[in-house]
């Protein structure tokens, strides 16, 4: 049976690996640097799409979701550095199982993009004085970032189980940032104007369907095609989430 004490000591010690000042300024300047700079910066010139609102007020939702990618590649660069260091091993030699340590990983991946995901909220509250979400589009969002989280989540923990090499993860592990950060909704909307190619990226890439049914809840419009979205979400996430699983527990604990 798992012990509960385990799971919370791993769960703090994942936080005090990466909460240190250089981890916050990517996880959360970042994306509140992209609120601000590309909120006003964009706001000139684009309607955003959501009729009388300001760009900013549709970016907030969008850098809502997008926190569950830096959410997913804390929970990848844990597990990678531990083998890599071959610290994963020392945890296994303790009180510690695998599963515990691979749910030690999801859940912090969970809170890390809960947390990121109020931090935007309460930026966009003081650069906007006011947000339009509701107590219950507040809790689905919640609800949806936590899917989302443990979805690339899952993406990311494949990777760190299977590449060996320093420059090829964090290569990887950029070039996903980067791909599904632009090409989804996160900034702006869906447009049949886009190329074929890109309306294909926006179609697959999961990003697109959490940034979606984040803003709708967020402006208070969700209906029955963001049902539709969730389940292809949170179908997808079952499947990563035992790929994910079987990958890492095959996985050697070290990369020595």
């Amino acid at each position: 049976m798992m012990a509960l004490p385990n799971l919370f000591r791993l769960i703090y010690r994942n936080f005090r690996v990466n909460t240190d000042p250089g981890s916050l300024v990517i996880l959360i300047g970042l994306p509140a640097l992209y609120l601000v700079f590309f909120g006003f910066g964009f706001s000139s010139f684009a309607g955003g799409g959501t009729g009388n609102a300001s760009y900013l007020a549709f970016l907030t939702p969008g850098i809502m979701a997008f926190q569950v990618v830096m959410a997913g590649t804390v929970g990848g660069s844990i597990l990678w550095s531990d083998r890599r260091w071959g610290m994963l091993a020392q945890l296994l030699l303790g009180p510690f199982t695998r599963l515990e340590y691979l749910l030690g990983i999801m859940l912090t991946s969970v809170i890390l993009g809960l947390f990121g995901a109020i931090i935007m909220l309460l930026v966009a509250l003081g650069l906007l004085g006011s947000v339009p979400v509701t107590l219950t589009g507040f809790l689905i969002i919640l609800g949806v970032l936590t899917v989302g989280s443990l979805l690339f989540g899952s993406i990311m923990l494949i990777i760190a189980a299977l590449v060996k090499s320093s420059n090829a993860y964090n290569s990887i592990q950029v070039l996903i940032i980067f791909v599904v950060n632009f090409a989804s909704t996160v900034f702006y909307p869906f447009s049949p104007k886009l190329p074929t190619l890109i309306q294909a990226l926006f179609d697959v890439n999961p990003l697109t369907y959490v940034a979606d049914i984040v803003r709708s809840s967020y402006f208070g419009t969700l209906g029955s095609v963001d049902l539709s979205y969730f389940i292809v979400l949170a179908s997808s996430t079952l499947v990563l989430l035992y790929l994910a699983t079987r990958t890492y527990m095959r996985s050697d604990v070290s990369m020595d």
